[in-house]
């Protein structure tokens, strides 16, 4: 009796430490994927002047920045939750997130003050780019330290049903707006709302980060303080893993952002549906993606990581040009929406199992940062210039080019698990 209770104890706490480092998670990626979101109406607020494809390009290159920002918010995030705990790294990301959000919902647009305009947003985007870079690291930490060694994969999976539940929630509200106002009203004023509904829903995550508690790895480790989150000896005593989730991640982010932020303006821009029908197409696939997380994670552990992981890649490198050669000429919202299905169904064996494959790769005293720093490194370079990217193909005449380029990246991930080890039977996660 007293083993059982005991047990049901353990289970219990573990539950409220995955809820609360997942509901903090899906603010973070709400915050983050509203300026995605939202996009379609800002666009010309900030750059009025060119076409559509120009003003998205443009936004798109602030987003490219955002990313580029992240890899500096991992560096001082990451080391930063290796020595003072996941907990005080993931408050404080939420806090950061919290004021780039109220600062684009407030900054008037280039009708009233000009340059000055863009040059804020740009400056809101980089410091959320900092925040989040912080964030991935210390939740893929946090939760596949308390996941539990015999459903790490099904409960680290909830890093990304948070992520992809942020963007949901984003285009949700999105949705919701789009029937409440007029079309004037939502380019007018109306994108403001979610900025600020996220600013509010961040100071609700902060207090429940506040009270969370520190995972076991982090409390019962013995490394010295010189050798916690210091990237010097991340680079020296792991390369190998280092350079593992660079490639994994290379191909991993741009096929996610693909079909999920890029996405929405693909089938506006291209294959010519209505900015509605577009982000309720959207929302729909990312539903359907976020419950195969639990799924695949699931699988994770019972026939191991790097099985999934060559199938998700080896999907991803044979279908993207058939899938995006067919969207492009489609008119059927229902053939759309099973196109894009079966994309994410092959990536989502990378995305539930993204966050505990690279945490497993790495000791408790270089776990945050060894995550956080070349997965923010190789998804600035490929994840967040995946919008721009395709998008400046499309305005050079070339759009296939893109998809090339896509399909290459997921091969060359698919090499990079190829040649890894199976992290659930070689994990350096050993609190259980």
């Amino acid at each position: 009796m007293m083993a059982a209770t005991l047990e049901a104890t353990g289970v219990q706490s573990r539950l409220r430490a995955i809820l609360s480092g997942s509901v903090g998670n899906l603010v973070e990626w709400y915050d983050w994927y509203t300026y995605s979101a939202t996009a379609l109406y800002f666009a010309p607020v900030f750059f009025p002047k060119g076409d559509q494809t120009a003003q998205l390009l443009q936004t798109a290159a602030v987003f490219a920045v955002g990313f580029f920002a992240r890899p500096v918010g991992a560096w001082v995030m990451g080391r930063y939750s290796d020595r003072a705990g996941r907990k005080a790294a993931l408050t404080l990301s939420v806090a950061m997130m919290c004021l780039g959000s109220l600062v684009i919902a407030v900054t008037p647009g280039a009708a009233q003050i000009g340059i000055a305009a863009p040059i804020i947003l740009l400056l809101a985007r980089i410091f959320q780019g900092l925040s989040l870079g912080g964030e991935y690291g210390a939740s893929a930490t946090y939760m596949s330290e308390t996941a539990g060694r015999a459903h790490r994969g099904f409960w680290s999976s909830f890093n990304y049903v948070t992520l992809i539940g942020g963007q949901l929630v984003a285009l949700a509200v999105l949705i919701v707006l789009q029937h409440m106002l007029a079309p004037a009203a939502m380019a007018a004023w109306g994108w403001r709302i979610p900025f600020v509904i996220g600013a509010g829903l961040a100071v609700v995550a902060f207090w429940l980060r506040r009270r969370m508690q520190e995972s076991q790895s982090f409390l019962s480790t013995d490394a010295p303080a010189a050798e916690r989150g210091s990237p010097r000896l991340l680079l020296r005593r792991y390369p190998r893993e280092t350079l593992t989730i660079l490639g994994l991640t290379a191909g991993g982010s741009m096929i996610f952002y693909v079909y999920t932020t890029y996405m929405q303006k693909f089938l506006t821009n291209t294959a010519g549906f209505s900015k509605g029908d577009a982000t309720e197409l959207s929302a729909a696939t990312l539903i359907a993606f976020m419950v195969a997380q639990p799924l695949c994670g699931w699988l994770s552990d019972r026939i191991g990581r790097r099985s999934m992981l060559l199938i998700a890649f080896g999907g991803g490198a044979l279908i993207t040009w058939p899938v995006m050669t067919r969207l492009a000429a489609i008119s059927s919202i229902g053939a759309a929406f099973l196109l894009i299905l079966a994309a994410v169904l092959f990536e989502s064996a990378y995305t539930s199992i993204s966050a505990v494959v690279k945490a497993e790769l790495f000791p408790t005293n270089l776990r945050s940062l060894g995550v956080a720093l070349p997965y923010a490194l190789a998804n600035a370079l490929f994840g967040g210039t995946a919008e721009y990217v395709a998008l400046w193909f499309k305005s050079a005449g070339a759009e296939s080019g893109f998809y090339i380029y896509a399909s290459a990246l997921s091969a060359i991930s698919f090499l990079a698990a190829l040649t890894m080890r199976d992290t659930r039977i070689h994990s350096r996660i050993l609190e259980d």
